[in-house]
């Protein structure tokens, strides 16, 4: 069986899914506080980012681990969403999920500090 979601190949495949991806930013920035405030700090760092890094792979480094924050967070925004879609009343597996999406988000936080830390350090 055939999902009907399912798109076509080619540009008509490339442009729904560019579509898609531009609504799920949309969406997260509209209903998410924590990806607007990670957002927002990814928006200062950038040009921080520049005078940072020593080199080109530097800052590509500094960029990267800023874009990973966002990356998991979109994720765990997504596994929030649907858990509450799912139920909003309380269930272990539930909480479950969500607090392994925010250790995710905790992880990648983390990770991009070291990171920044490392670069201005060394």
């Amino acid at each position: 069986m055939v999902s009907t979601f399912k798109s076509t190949s080619g540009w008509r495949r490339i442009t729904r899914a560019w579509g898609y991806s531009l609504n799920g930013l949309r969406a997260a920035f509209r209903h998410e506080a924590a990806f607007r405030q990670e957002l927002l700090l990814v928006v200062i760092l950038t040009p921080l980012a520049f005078l940072v890094g020593d080199s080109p792979l530097q800052v590509a480094l500094l960029l990267i681990s800023l874009l990973g924050v966002l990356i998991v967070e979109l994720l765990n925004s997504a596994v929030e969403t649907l858990a509450d879609a799912v139920s909003v009343e309380h269930h272990p597996l539930i909480g479950r999920a969500k607090d392994i999406g925010s250790a995710a988000v905790l992880l990648a936080i983390v990770g991009a500090a070291g990171i920044w830390l490392t670069v201005w350090l060394f």
